[in-house]
């Protein structure tokens, strides 16, 4: 079935639109439009009006379709949110595995369908809370999780075997998985039955948010090994979830962060591939992690266009058979860049544009940021307002009732086109350079974010790009916001805590154990098996990622300007 413009429909379409276009023009003489220039957030520049002509001949059916069906871009189920609402999945990591659990239990008290974990900087970087380099960090931007100790009490009382429980981890991603694995199989519950996702993304971290552990050669070489492994041990499990979020934070445009986060994609792709696995057995785990900016139609317009180059990727040049392989399964966090500190309250209505952006958009999960997020770590109010952000569009909007409602605009399917077509030009580009890995050696992604960050930040400084509450209606009185308070004793209890593991666990245990993963990481084995060995014997979390620095060197990124 094909629905389209024929010829003589177009002629008469630009006829009249000749006739709007001077009435138009008679009108601005008197009164000019209010900007020089519009244009989204990516600073594409926007048309006063959008008709057929802009959609162009297409096929309906292949180009847009139907939910459920290739090439996907008005959703992967053909019910979508009428069948199931997203989940609704906040972001939560504060202080010490005690504090983020009572934060996990008032989040799932007040309605909230998955858990999602933020870890604090020296658990990013593979480093115990005891490490010289740890101090002062503990607990500040998310949990201390130092040991399968502090993973037990992360998830204590939570019913884990029903809430898929996601991790924003990367360089040792492999050993928090491990830690949780552990921690469920001393619950009774079999690996086989998680859910969840290990978010384990290293080439974005090259590119974009730069927690680093090892070079990226073998860090892909660990990811490999937890697609194989979960392929086969943890069939539930989303081992990647590949991130064009810090992307976008790091200043790129919705484009490159399309762009970018598929061609990892990509990356990926191959080296499970050349591993000796079949597409159709691992790809179906993949999953994607998108950034909902400000400009709402520019990010409904990404997420569209995201489906369906993934399904035609996966399709067209790896060859997947497998309808689910086609699928993109796409968690989405509300912009943090895009929050102010300057009047803190209007970033509530900042996330829920955001927000409604993303489920318009078709998302499968969604955090929303909180109004003091900027700040600090959110207090528990801030957090459950953002949580009733989701829970309002859910239940009052109106928007979950009918399936991609935006289908068939003019405008979001132009845009939609736009952006795939600019998309796939930067994934060529990256292709010419020998792929991602290449293309990150060669700082090509490195620089061209660097430049649209620079690009946005003149536009912001220059008022060409407007900010409320920063460069236009700014006050002069700060509105007082409560902000959450670490205890400072928290390092110095997570320290002992980590200290007394160490001096009760089997020490000749756990030094066989990490011998035996050195040999793994030396031989070309999977890592996967000898790490959950060495973590259910109470091995930190750097001692396991200093056997990886011993074996595979540490990267310093080398920087650009």
């Amino acid at each position: 079935m094909s629905l389209t413009y024929n010829d003589e429909l177009f002629r008469d379409l630009r006829e009249a639109y000749k006739r709007w276009e001077q009435n138009l023009k008679e009108v601005l003489a008197g009164a000019p439009e209010r900007l020089e220039r519009f244009a989204t957030v990516s600073d594409r520049e926007v048309k006063p009006i959008y008709t057929p002509e802009d959609v162009g001949n297409q096929d309906f059916e292949k180009r847009i379709g139907f939910p459920g069906e290739y090439p996907f871009t008005r959703g992967i189920q053909p019910s979508m949110y009428r069948g199931r609402l997203w989940t609704m999945r906040m972001f939560a990591g504060l202080g010490t595995a005690k504090d983020t659990n009572r934060r996990f239990h008032h989040l799932v008290k007040e309605g909230q369908t998955g858990l999602s974990t933020a870890f604090d900087m020296p658990t990013l970087m593979g480093y115990d809370s005891d490490s010289p380099r740890a101090r002062g960090e503990c607990g500040k931007c998310g949990v201390a999780i130092d040991s399968l100790a502090d993973m037990e009490e992360l998830f204590e009382g939570l019913p884990i075997e029903k809430l898929t429980t996601s991790m924003t981890i990367n360089p040792p991603a492999s050993v928090l998985w491990a830690m949780y694995i552990a921690m469920a199989e001393k619950r009774g519950i079999p690996r086989r039955d998680l859910g969840g996702t290990i978010q384990n993304d290293m080439l974005k971290e090259f590119i974009a948010q730069k927690t680093f552990m090892c070079p990226p050669k073998p860090s892909l070489r660990v990811i490999t090994d937890t697609v194989e492994f979960g392929t086969g041990e943890v069939p539930r499990w989303n081992t990647i979830s590949i991130s064009g979020y810090h992307i976008r934070e790091a200043g790129s445009t919705a484009v490159q962060e399309l762009a970018f986060t598929l061609a990892d994609g990509i990356a990926y792709t191959q080296a499970a591939i050349e591993r000796g696995l079949e597409v159709d057995d691992f790809a179906p785990r993949f999953s994607f992690f998108f950034n909902s900016h400000m400009d709402f139609f520019e990010e409904i317009a990404k997420f569209r266009a995201a489906r369906r180059m993934w399904s035609v990727i996966m399709r067209e040049r790896f060859k997947a058979r497998n309808p689910r392989s086609w699928w993109m399964r796409f968690h989405t966090q509300t912009a943090g860049c895009s929050l102010t500190a300057q009047q803190p309250y209007n970033n509530v209505v900042r996330t829920a544009i955001e927000a409604l952006a993303a489920v318009l958009g078709g998302t499968q999960s969604l955090h929303t940021n909180s109004l003091d997020e900027v700040l600090a770590i959110p207090t528990e109010e801030a957090a459950t307002i953002a949580l009733r952000t989701q829970q309002i569009i859910a239940d009052e909007s109106g928007v979950a009732n009918t399936i991609d409602p935006l289908g068939g605009s003019f405008f979001v399917e132009a845009l939609t086109n736009e952006m795939e077509e600019e998309a796939f030009a930067i994934i060529k580009r990256i292709d010419d350079l020998g792929g991602m890995l290449a293309a990150i050696e060669k700082n090509y992604p490195q620089q061209e974010i660097a430049d649209a960050a620079y690009h946005f930040q003149n536009q912001v400084d220059e008022k060409k790009r407007i900010v409320v509450g920063v460069n236009r209606y700014a006050t002069e009185e700060s509105l007082p916001v409560e902000l959450l308070e670490l205890d400072e004793e928290l390092e110095r209890f997570q320290i002992e805590k980590t200290n007394r593991i160490k001096e009760q666990r089997n020490n000749g245990r756990v030094r066989e154990c990490l011998s035996r993963l050195e040999d793994a990481c030396s031989g070309g084995r999977n890592v996967m098996e000898p790490i959950i060995d060495a973590v259910r014997e109470y091995a930190t979390l750097q001692e396991v990622c200093d056997v990886f620095r011993k074996v595979f060197g540490e990267y310093r990124d080398p920087g650009i300007y």
